[in-house]
């Protein structure tokens, strides 16, 4: 019998047939997702209504990866959730065969091949590279040594006409009290050669926009990390004249999704200079600010662009003085909900309720602007949902349960 490690087990899983290699499984078992590119065999199942990826892999291997995502799960960090561990698996006929980790399936997210199976604008891959280094300094940030940064250890889900970047394979990290510039330089290596490859391999099958140059975007990782990395971390000095200047920082760091949890301020002698270094800074200020208020749990843009349009609701109806938790719980149900729920139960598959309610404000926009005057929000989402949502291709699976059987 095979050994389940697991914190949150799903006992449906025990019924699947772990005695079988998995790429011997029937896809009557089998979920069809698309997969990036792995060295290991990977699959989806659904059980319970929750879909699953397994992965096939040496015992030491699939255990170490399943205690670092756990880990990483407890810093709060854009990755997979981890499941648990199948180990001391024998096929029928009694052989030993490799450990399997499973790990939740992340909804509406993509990895970059299935993104690239339509030719895609050059602002669009800018996203995505922006997005994968924005993943890394996160990483960095907790600690997190990745040892094999790519496209392909990465999902991606929509964020507000940007795209936020999950860690999806952790088996070569490593996690530490602080990690180190030679880490940090050697995940950034790995990321330019690895990207490199993936570009080249999309550019050999007509996946790669003409425009777009491998050699240039690859060199551009390094100035983008580089970037990032210092507004979050670098010292800032100013005079004590220049106070306003804290305040500026903490609003950049804002604007790009972090939080400053603590800052180090250290003035000199007579007390002229100051000296700043935001010591402890966190990913998901705007989202944890409309969590606070609405009980939205969103990725960070949609997070900022809904939090606008609560702003504008706050002002449009002259409640700039009233109590947010008040304005926030109208906005909610007067504004954000009515918006979901115009669009129809076949077409809820097609992107998650705040990529949705995001794109009915563009298409507002564009509207108010063909016709020279504002358009209401419901006007707009009635257009929106019949000439653009049902257009677009599901990002939710949406395939029939299979039927589980009983290993023989």
């Amino acid at each position: 019998m095979p050994r389940f490690v697991a914190t949150r087990p799903d006992t449906g899983l025990l019924s699947l047939p772990w005695d079988v290699p998995l790429e011997d499984w029937p896809e009557d078992q089998l979920v069809a997702l698309p997969r990036g590119i792995s060295r290991h065999v990977v699959r989806f199942v659904r059980v319970n209504g929750s879909v699953y990826a397994i992965k096939e892999v040496m015992e030491h291997l699939a255990l170490h990866e399943y205690r670092l995502l756990r880990d990483l799960e407890r810093l709060e960090s854009p990755s997979v959730e981890p499941v648990g561990v199948i180990t001391d698996r024998l096929d029928r006929k009694g052989e030993p065969i490799d450990s399997i980790l499973i790990t939740r399936h992340l909804q509406f997210s993509l990895p970059y091949r299935a993104l690239f199976s339509s030719t895609l604008r050059p602002d669009t891959v800018n996203r995505l590279i922006d997005a994968l280094v924005a993943l890394i300094v996160r990483l960095h940030l907790l600690g997190f040594f990745w040892g094999d940064c790519s496209l392909s250890n990465t999902l991606f889900r929509r964020d507000a006409g940007a795209f936020a970047a999950y860690l999806v394979d952790a088996e070569t990290g490593e996690l530490h009290q602080d990690i180190s510039d030679g880490q940090r330089a050697h995940d950034l290596y790995t990321a330019e050669i690895n990207l490199f490859g993936e570009l080249l391999d999309l550019q050999e099958g007509g996946l790669l926009d003409p425009d777009i140059d491998p050699q240039e975007t690859v060199e551009s990782i390094q100035k983008r990390y580089e970037a990032l990395w210092a507004e979050l971390t670098a010292p800032e000095e100013f005079t004590t004249d220049e106070m306003h200047r804290l305040d500026s920082r903490i609003r950049r760091l804002n604007e790009l999704g972090f939080d400053v949890a603590e800052i180090d301020i250290i003035t000199d002698w007579d007390g002229s200079q100051v000296r700043i270094q935001p010591k402890v800074v966190d990913a998901g200020h705007h989202s944890r600010r409309l969590l606070r208020l609405t009980g939205l749990d969103v990725e960070e843009n949609q997070a900022r662009r809904l939090l606008n349009d609560l702003d504008a609701f706050a002002a449009a109806t002259d409640q700039q003085n009233e109590d947010e938790e008040i304005v926030a719980h109208q906005w909610l149900t007067t504004v954000f909900e009515p918006v979901v729920r115009s669009v129809p139960r076949d077409l809820n598959r097609k992107l998650e309720p705040a990529e949705v309610f995001h794109e009915v404000l563009e298409h507002r926009w564009f509207l108010s602007e063909q016709a020279g005057r504002e358009i209401d929000t419901m006007e707009a989402a009635r257009s929106y949902v019949e000439d653009v949502l049902a257009a677009k291709p599901d990002e939710k699976l949406a395939l029939p349960t299979p039927t589980l059987t009983e290993p023989e």
